[in-house]
């Protein structure tokens, strides 16, 4: 294997998506815009092949091409795979056409980096999920070259996502299950959804039909949130999660659990029960009045603060809502508000290939655990199109200068952490590192803790300091673990390393 100083993920990322751009677009008559796709064989001496979509003959996926046309006779055993789109799954090709997933997986290939997933329906996350299950690791690329591919496949994804409700999904051989959740619910009938939640979905999604009419019923038909069985309309459980009327009923793990702890010690407990897609509102509704009211006192003064908007608080919600394992049955997601903090908890670890520290950076990739709850909440305008909204609670916190969100993981939950105030952050920092911090520090923790990265000069500004002086406190920051060097010399950063 070539060594790791000839390995560079992010070059090879960038060589994809150079290649991408060479993609040669099938003429079609009706219309049906073709991926730019760029893929990257990166092989065990350290030299390169690549392939973009159609480059030997119209319409051959880029896969294809580079490892049938390109390299058919070759051992492709520690070889690694860079694709800007996501492989087809096994499901997504007419018989006896094998996939680009299958195909990966043929030549034994063990590491793939996937650009963004593909939002056609037959194939969203399942190419992934066939790799992952047939021992293929999975990256998936960086962030900001995530957000370069979507742009640049603006008129297929769009078109992609029109054919997620064109026609039915065929029954294949070879399908593959992200989540129980996809088959029907068999005790449950298309009467058990809830007339205010289909409404609501219509009406925030601007759709045409009426609830009650046969196309309403066969989008959602389109969309795996019901089924035909033995002759009748049966919703998926995402379906019911979506829509039900009380989807505890059947499905004990859904919907929420919101706290309130006052400052005074009374706490005010509320249950969502409702259908997820009303959920948010009715959380906002519940809070309404109460956030300020928490933040705005003290044992021994009030003071006005910043109230936290509802849009940082219900970007952390529907994310949780959306991306929760539901296959974990003994947890529900929750909603803890105190005078500092407003935490959501969702059960499951994050989705692989997507880190703790990635969200933590807020440079997570944009993957979906469960696409089918994604699209209906993109389509109401309450989601990020094809990624976690993470960016957004990065941007709403810098621009009212309050500390960070975090994100940890206290199992079996994902938490977020929102801060309320300038001041909460410091509460959050372990009592006996708090008390060994002098004023100065702590002035300069309430600034550092808006970033995500800070150089001493930023420091020296802010508290209008000399670098001496910068210097010494940064360095308490460093041992008591708040901070974290990277870079040398002039190109010095810190890292903030939130509690």
């Amino acid at each position: 294997m070539a060594s790791k100083a000839k390995f560079n993920p992010r070059k090879l990322m960038e060589l994809a998506i150079k290649v991408m751009r060479q993609s040669v677009h099938e003429p079609r008559k009706n219309g049906k815009a073709s991926p730019l796709v760029g893929t990257v064989l990166f092989k065990p001496d350290g030299t390169v092949d690549t392939a973009c979509r159609g480059e030997l003959r119209y319409g051959d996926h880029a896969e294809y091409t580079l490892l049938e046309r390109k390299n058919r006779h070759n051992r492709l055993d520690d070889c690694i795979l860079f694709a800007t789109l996501e492989p087809c799954a096994p499901e997504s090709r007419r018989h006896p056409k094998l996939s680009c997933a299958e195909r990966i997986v043929l030549a034994r290939i063990k590491e793939v980096w996937i650009g963004i997933e593909d939002p056609d329906p037959k194939v969203d996350r399942k190419g992934i999920r066939y790799l992952q299950d047939n021992g293929v690791t999975v990256c998936m690329f960086d962030r900001d070259l995530q957000e370069i591919i979507h742009k640049e496949n603006k008129n297929f994804i769009a078109q992609a996502v029109e054919r997620a409700e064109a026609a039915k999904k065929k029954k294949l051989l070879k399908k593959v299950i992200l989540s129980q959740f996809e088959s029907a619910l068999v005790t449950s009938a298309v009467d058990d959804f809830s007339k205010k939640a289909l409404e609501e979905y219509r009406t925030r999604a601007g759709i045409l039909d009426d609830i009650n009419s046969e196309a309403f019923i066969h989008r959602l038909l389109q969309q795996g949130l019901l089924k035909h069985q033995d002759g009748k309309l049966i919703p998926t459980g995402f379906g019911f999660l979506l829509f039900g009327e009380e989807p505890r009923r059947m499905i004990h793990h859904a919907g929420l659990l919101g706290t309130i702890y006052y400052p005074d010690g009374k706490e005010e407990p509320r249950d969502f029960d409702e259908p997820l897609v009303l959920i948010p509102d009715l959380v906002e509704e519940w809070l309404k009045n109460k956030l300020p009211s928490v933040i705005n006192r003290s044992q021994m003064r009030r003071k006005e603060l910043p109230v936290l908007p509802f849009e940082i608080v219900r970007e952390g919600l529907v994310n949780a809502l959306i991306h929760r394992d539901y296959d974990i049955t003994g947890a529900k997601c929750q909603i803890i508000v105190t005078e500092n903090t407003i935490s959501i908890k969702s059960p499951g670890e994050p989705l692989p290939p997507v880190t703790l520290k990635q969200l933590q950076s807020f440079s997570a990739p944009m993957l979906s655990r469960n696409p089918l709850l994604h699209y209906v909440f993109a389509r109401m305008e309450m989601a990020e199109e094809r990624g976690f909204g993470i960016r957004s609670l990065k941007n709403h916190a810098e621009k009212l200068k309050l500390p960070l969100p975090t994100y940890s993981f206290e199992n079996p939950y994902i938490v977020l952490t929102l801060y309320r105030s300038p001041e909460s952050a410091i509460l959050a920092i372990r009592s006996d590192i708090l008390e060994a911090m002098n004023s100065d520090e702590r002035t300069a923790w309430k600034f550092v803790v808006t970033k995500d990265v800070v150089t001493s000069t930023q420091l020296m500004k802010h508290m209008g300091i000399e670098e001496r002086k910068a210097q010494r406190i940064i360095k308490k920051l460093m041992d008591a673990n708040l901070l974290r060097r990277i870079g040398k010399g002039p190109a010095t950063k810190y890292e903030v390393v939130h509690p």
